[in-house]
């Protein structure tokens, strides 16, 4: 029988233990120790069937058993210690605020926008690594003291729980959630009356939403949920699934999250007094919209919409995740028109306005389509990739929007993606650093660990794993419809003393999860090897669009059921939060083979490095900046070869059996008269003490602090009505002076031997004379571009040499700059002249995308053989 109503009966604590409400709704007792183990004390029977969420447990836990935790002064006398650390926590300095008590300007907030969080997986609101990493920036944003609002939405079904069927089919499932079982709170209004945001829609409909908050420590997370009784039964949808729906679908979603959650942002901080957020942080572009509606808030001022762009992009620091245009979310031109405007949203901004900032105006673009990443670089003064490579990559891909220089000259920097230690790392490091003195955030101590505990303390995680493994195992195949008396060969699946491999992540085509599969008896013999065998453990969910994705989860789950090798290699299903958390630790290496270069960063190998974990991965993403072989191997690759991709799977499967082979399992299992690994344990312990600092989400933070906040508050405050305005009008008359810009003539005073060489140290003159049209010099900086140069004249390595006016304007109206090369280096030499706008307000001589270079871009005197 169905109930007709649903809604939810809470537990009412008795008064000693009402402080256990407060630390089960603040989400930091998902990385606190103490926290969870006082939760876990309070019913060991009910935490195994709550998944460790403690508001769960508490709605699960008897009246007599909190009446007995009541008289338990023992336990009363631990809660008051956790809720008084808890006050500490969240009230004390930490490290922004000393920063600002050392004087340094910081921004009073920042508002951080994602389309999805991983804080824990009892609020699952993720699907793979773009919400792992926005849940790590919050906590190291907590952990810091970072004044960070975090913004998403709500999604009733989360993403998709996944199960297998007989024949290893991806199943998925859309469990329902119900916000008042979550660890969640409504924002209301003074007289009690929820919060809301109302978005205007096409045809006079409003699409409604409540704010929901979840307390991730210091740092409140307001989520966006359209299902609300005001909203239609089509706008009541739109937060139902996590990249769920049609085009207009993800349209609504992202108008949702962009402007509505400015807009909840807002009501947070008139109810809360929290601060204005100074600097706005898009995390991918789904988020993008919110620019224009702080656009909006400004046009409301007074400020024209030129002025108030300004303004915005001042403020605005857009991450891009993705290394590939097909990551990006893209929409029809029409769809996003009838959303804006008279008759959508944004009254008084020109929907035209809005379509010009999504325009591919870049050669190779698709003018009928709307760019979310496109849009979000074109709000954002400071933009940046997730990883060194990835950097470089973005620059590349998105180097159309600043045409005439060259990609290594794109204004997107990096800022390497780390992770939150406290929530990846086995409560039993974390114990091992204590006793030999390891300091928060570093483990200093590591070369004082002797190899026996490290070597026990691998084999211990690993033999969690192993139970683990066959716990999940177990579940599955009954999910899958065996019955129990077919499954006692479960028992023997995994060894905790066989070297184990982990390989767990979303299921695209470019991170190959089925390479292992590329020769499979060779595979089979790694597995079986008499002395050296191999064990593999598998989990990944691929896209529930994504038919190309299940076949490949299917055809790594059928060889996994084959009965030869079953005990050696597992697949898991639902890879999420939980099963991470003890798949990182128990395992000793963590393989990774993308198609280089398209990781953008891939930070669950990091989370394996803090466990001690090492690494066998292709050089792309973090690991391309940090590899050494002292923290594990790198898998060779094929990328710059013109090889079909079955050809570059081959080879590089091959490579990645012979590593494993002949570098990686004799390393483990070459053993000492003690019966140690004494080179595998130093690498374990070179991972723990120099590579794990590095990979710490809280080093991320300051980055991002330092870097990007810092400067987009400063900039943000700089443009005060009057300066904005001013900015966008001397933008406006250097566009249109812009075609009259030229250089005309280049001369070289070079000291060159007669063969037209010239020597190492030489510092040639040059002369060069540049129009200018309607601009002054003050509004231009002038530059020779220098390097090495190729066959084709191209330059690489490039030196920039400023250029100064020698004089007035000629009879031409022609300007003199004059200015001297260095000659550095040896080798074929050359160099070029450009002239780019100049103001202190720009952070690059590239943000407008103004050039103006010689006629022959290589210039007199190029070519210039240096001995």
């Amino acid at each position: 029988m169905k109930a007709i109503r649903r809604f939810t009966v809470r537990p009412v604590l008795p008064e000693p233990l009402r402080a256990l409400s407060d630390l089960a709704h603040n989400l930091r007792w998902s990385w606190h120790t103490e926290t969870r183990e006082l939760f876990q004390a309070v019913d060991p029977e009910v935490r195994r069937t709550a998944e460790c969420d403690p508001v769960r447990l508490l709605g699960a836990v008897s009246a007599g058993r909190l009446a007995e935790l009541a008289r338990d002064q023992r336990f009363l006398h631990r809660l008051a210690e956790v809720s008084q650390d808890l006050r500490d926590y969240l009230d004390g300095p930490r490290w922004y605020q000393e920063q600002q008590a050392a004087g340094t300007e910081l921004p009073s907030a920042i508002a951080y926008f994602s389309p999805e969080f991983g804080v824990t997986a009892a609020l699952p609101q993720y699907s793979g690594g773009l919400g792992i990493l926005a849940g790590d920036h919050l906590k190291a944003a907590s952990d810091l003291g970072v004044p960070l609002i975090g913004v998403g939405l709500l999604y009733r079904h989360g993403y998709f729980r996944q199960s297998l069927s007989r024949d290893g089919w991806q199943q998925e499932h859309y469990p329902v959630l119900d916000p008042n079982e979550l660890p969640l709170d409504l924002l209301r209004e003074a007289d009690g009356a929820p919060s809301r945001v109302v978005l205007a829609l096409p045809g006079g409909r409003s699409l409604h939403a409540h704010i929901w908050r979840a307390r991730v420590g210091r740092v409140p997370l307001l989520m966006l949920d359209s299902d609300v009784e005001e909203n239609a039964p089509g706008e009541r949808e739109v937060t139902d699934r996590l990249y769920g729906g049609g085009s207009e679908h993800r349209l609504l979603q992202e108008m949702l999250l962009g402007i509505g959650g400015v807009r909840a942002v807002r009501t947070y901080c008139r109810l809360t007094g929290h601060p204005d957020p100074e600097v706005f942080h898009t995390n991918e572009g789904h988020a993008g919209f919110l620019g224009l509606e702080r656009i909006r808030e400004l046009s409301g001022t007074g400020l024209d919409f030129d002025s108030a762009l300004e303004s915005v992009r001042a403020g605005t620091v857009f991450t891009t995740h993705t290394p590939v245009p097909a990551g990006i979310d893209r929409f029809d031109r029409e769809l996003v028109a009838r959303h804006f405007g008279d008759d959508g949203e944004l009254p008084g901004v020109s929907a035209e306005r809005v379509l010009h900032l999504g325009t591919e105006t870049y050669p190779g673009g698709e003018p009928g389509l709307f760019n979310m990443a496109v849009m979000g670089l074109r709000l954002a003064q400071r933009a940046n990739g997730v990883s060194t490579l990835h950097g470089s990559v973005s620059r590349e891909m998105f180097a159309g929007l600043w045409p005439g220089f060259d990609a290594a000259e794109v204004p997107i920097t990096s800022v390497t993606n780390g992770v939150h230690a406290p929530t990846w790392v086995a409560p039993e490091v974390f114990a091992l650093r204590g006793r030999y003195g390891g300091t928060p955030g570093r483990w200093d101590s590591a070369d004082r660990v002797p190899a026996r505990e490290l070597w026990e303390l691998r084999r211990t995680l690993r033999g969690q794993l192993v139970t683990e493994v066959r716990e999940r195992l177990h579940a599955s195949w009954r999910a899958r419809g065996a019955e129990p008396a077919e499954l006692g060969w479960i028992d023997g699946v995994l060894d905790p003393d066989v070297l184990t491999i982990g390989f767990a992540r979303r299921v695209p085509s470019y991170k190959r999860l089925t390479l292992m599969l590329r020769d499979r008896d060779r595979l089979r013999e790694l597995l079986l090897h008499p002395t050296r065998p191999v064990q593999i453990v598998v989990a990944g969910k691929a896209h529930p669009a994504d038919d190309g994705g299940k076949r490949l989860v299917q055809e790594l789950v059928r060889f996994s059921d084959d009965p030869r090798v079953r005990h050696r290699i597992v697949f898991l299903p639902d890879y999420g939060m939980a099963m991470a958390q003890k798949l990182y630790p128990g395992c000793d290496v963590w393989l990774n083979n993308p198609l280089r270069p398209l990781e953008a960063c891939g930070t669950s190998g990091m989370k394996a490095a803090l466990n001690g974990c090492l690494n066998l991965s292709v050089l792309d993403g973090w690991w391309d900046e940090w590899f050494e072989p002292d923290f594990g191997w790198a898998i060779p690759t094929a990328d710059g070869l013109a090889l079909d991709e079955d050809r570059r799977d081959d080879l590089e499967a091959a490579a990645l059996y012979e590593l494993i082979e002949d570098r990686v399992a004799p390393r483990f299992y070459d053993r000492d008269g003690d019966g140690l690994p004494e080179r595998w344990t130093e690498m374990v312990r070179r991972t723990l003490g120099a590579l794990g600092p590095k990979v710490l989400a809280g080093r991320m933070v300051c980055e991002y602090v330092e870097r990007l906040y810092a400067p987009a508050a400063l900039a943000r405050r700089a443009l005060d009505p009057g300066t904005a305005r001013a900015l966008a009008d001397w933008k406006a008359r250097i566009r249109a002076a812009w075609p009259r810009v030229a250089v005309d003539h280049v001369e070289a005073v070079a000291p060159t031997a007669p063969d037209g060489s010239a020597e190492l140290g030489a510092a040639p003159t040059l002369r060069v004379r540049v129009a200018l049209g309607a601009l002054e010099p003050g509004e231009v900086t002038v530059q020779a571009v220098a390097g090495r140069v190729d066959a084709a004249d191209g330059i690489s390595d490039a030196q920039l040499f400023p250029l100064k006016p020698a004089g007035g304007q000629d009879l031409e109206g022609r300007w003199l700059y004059e200015g001297s090369l260095v000659l550095d280096r040896t080798g074929p030499y050359g160099y070029t002249v450009r002239v780019l706008p100049a103001h202190p307000l720009l952070v690059s001589g590239a943000e407008l995308g103004l050039v103006a270079l010689p006629a022959d871009a290589v210039g007199d005197g190029a070519g210039l053989l240096m001995r």
